[in-house]
Formats: C-alpha cells, sequence, structure tokens
C-alpha cells in the first residue's frame, strides 16, 4: 500500500530565496519510494524566490508545478490556489522556511496507513516561533467558534485527503480563508502527530506583529460570532444596571420625596451609553462589510503565470 501512495506536497512560498533550494532537494529524497508532485505557490515574493522556484523547476521538471500570484495574497489563499493544481490522493501542507524538517513527512504518511484519517496534524513538541507568534496562535484558538479542531494547537504541517480538499475549493473559495476551520466544519477524522519544529534556518517570518492582528482581526469576524455576543451580553448587563439605577432614583422621588440634582451622572450616562452604542455598532458594521465583500465575490488569488 505504502509505494502506491500519491501525495502533492504544496508549499506556498515567501520571501524564501535562501531556502528553496534545500527544502525541494529534501523533500524529493523523502518521498522517493512515492508517486509525488511538489506545488510552489509564489505569493508576491519581494526578493529572488521566483527566480530560485524557476532553477528547481528546471532541475525536477517531471515533479514541480510553480505558480507565480499578481501579489501577496496570505498563506492560506496561496494554500487554496496551490490545491487546485493537486492531481494526487493525499495533500501535505507544510512551510517554506524548514521549520517543518520534510522527513517528518514520513510520520504523517504511517499515521496515515494506521488510521485512514481524513485530516492529520503535524504537532509539535516544542514550536520554535517567536513569542508574539505563539501567543497570537493561542489567542486565536480561544476565540474561534469551532475549537475542535484548534484545541488541539493546529498546525500548517498537514495531511489532508483529496476529498476534503475538493469540497474546500468547490463551496469555499472566498476572498478570506482559515483552512483549518473550514476542515472542522466537516467534522473529519482528525489524527494528530508529534512531530519536530526546528528554528528558522534563514530569515525573518513574514508574519510581523501587525499582520499577526490582522489576521486574527479577520478570522473573528468571518470564523466566529463572539463579537456579536459579547455586545449582546454588554447590552443585557446595562440595560439591568440601568434599570436597577432608575428603580433607585424612582424610590427616592416617591418615598422621601428627594429630587435628584443628576445633571453630571446624566451627562456621563449619555457619554458612556452613546460610545457604548458606537462601538456595538461598528462591531455590526465590520460584519456587514466582510457580507459586503463576500457578494463581490472577487477571487481568492490571482495567477500571473505558471511552470
Amino acid at each position: 500500500m505504502e509505494d502506491k501512495l500519491k501525495i502533492s506536497v504544496v508549499i506556498p512560498v515567501y520571501n524564501s530565496e535562501k531556502s528553496i533550494a534545500e527544502l525541494v532537494d529534501r523533500i524529493v529524497k523523502t518521498l522517493q519510494n512515492y508517486i509525488f508532485e511538489i506545488i510552489l505557490v509564489n505569493d508576491g515574493s519581494k526578493d529572488k524566490s521566483w527566480i530560485e522556484i524557476e532553477k528547481q523547476k528546471n532541475i525536477y521538471p517531471d515533479k514541480i508545478r510553480a505558480i507565480n500570484l499578481t501579489k501577496n495574497f496570505g498563506q492560506h489563499n496561496a494554500l487554496l490556489c496551490g490545491f487546485s493544481f493537486c492531481n494526487n490522493d493525499l495533500i501535505i501542507t507544510l512551510d517554506d522556511d524548514l521549520q517543518h524538517p520534510p522527513e517528518e513527512i514520513n510520520k504523517l504518511v504511517a499515521t496515515y496507513i494506521n488510521t485512514d484519517a481524513d485530516v492529520i496534524y503535524g504537532m509539535y513538541k516544542q514550536k520554535n516561533h517567536s513569542f508574539i507568534r505563539n501567543t497570537g496562535s493561542a489567542i486565536l484558538r480561544k476565540t474561534s467558534d469551532y475549537r475542535e479542531i484548534n484545541q488541539s494547537g493546529g498546525s500548517s504541517f498537514r495531511l489532508i485527503k483529496k476529498r476534503l480538499i475538493d469540497i474546500l475549493i468547490s463551496k469555499h473559495a472566498n476572498h478570506y480563508l482559515y483552512i483549518d476551520e473550514i476542515l472542522n466544519w466537516y467534522k473529519s477524522a482528525v489524527a494528530l502527530v508529534e512531530v519536530e519544529h526546528h528554528p528558522r534556518k534563514y530569515g525573518k517570518s513574514g508574519y510581523t506583529i501587525s499582520k499577526l492582528i490582522i489576521i486574527y482581526i479577520n478570522n473573528l469576524y468571518h470564523y466566529s460570532t463572539k463579537p456579536l455576543k459579547i455586545i449582546a451580553g454588554i447590552g443585557f448587563f446595562t440595560s439591568i444596571i440601568s434599570f436597577l439605577i432608575g428603580l433607585r432614583f424612582i424610590y427616592k422621588k416617591i418615598v422621601h420625596g428627594i429630587e435628584v440634582p443628576g445633571y453630571t451622572s446624566i451627562i456621563v450616562s449619555i457619554m458612556f451609553s452613546t460610545g457604548l452604542i458606537l462601538l456595538c455598532l461598528g462591531i455590526i458594521g465590520n460584519y456587514l462589510y466582510k457580507l459586503y465583500h463576500l457578494q463581490q465575490k472577487r477571487p481568492p488569488y490571482t495567477i500571473k503565470n505558471i511552470l
């Protein structure tokens, strides 16, 4: 069974000119006993990554498919692009920075053979990402509505059956995509296997603080209703408090005949309630804005050229 497995390896590439050659070479050596293809998606790199990809295509013309996107669309959109070119039964995704050792692919394959799971995540005993990225990932898992997969930590090093990939391409090719959430929607059989995670060998991560913040906000609005639940809770809480304060003033007026001056308290209440209303309207407006973008049916990526 093992020799007959057909594997597609999809790698989004961003500013990784120094690691591409080693990455491809190690993948080829690791998968030499399988039928395989490597799909490299250049996600708007600003360095010479595309030139390096072209070199690897010339070295392995029958093994590599190279796609050059017109600009940077993000990791998950680049993966979606790569998925549309996959021809094999199993799809493996990994990063371009060699933090996922290609040799660890064997562990994913072995787990698939033993479990026949739909999705297999390579989990790290110790992550060698920055503190900021690790913290951001933890926040993302906590704020997601679909936490069945994310509770385990998730990973961009995964094996996915082609059946799920076909569903993802046909039904979820939206402008903003978060693959793990969509996989979780279909209640797939998920398996985990411990793999190594190495320190970054070349350069710095493309995930800056600002990019991480944007990603987490987008995930909140596209894949979570928690902001709406929060403002509903705040609205309920403030209405109860306002009602109790109102009863207190009415009681003083009727029972004790005390006039409450209240100018300062009225101003403060108005300012507070107005700010709260504007905040809630802003959150709702962002949801409407995301729906507007979905209605525009903007493509999740555009391709400049294919090799």
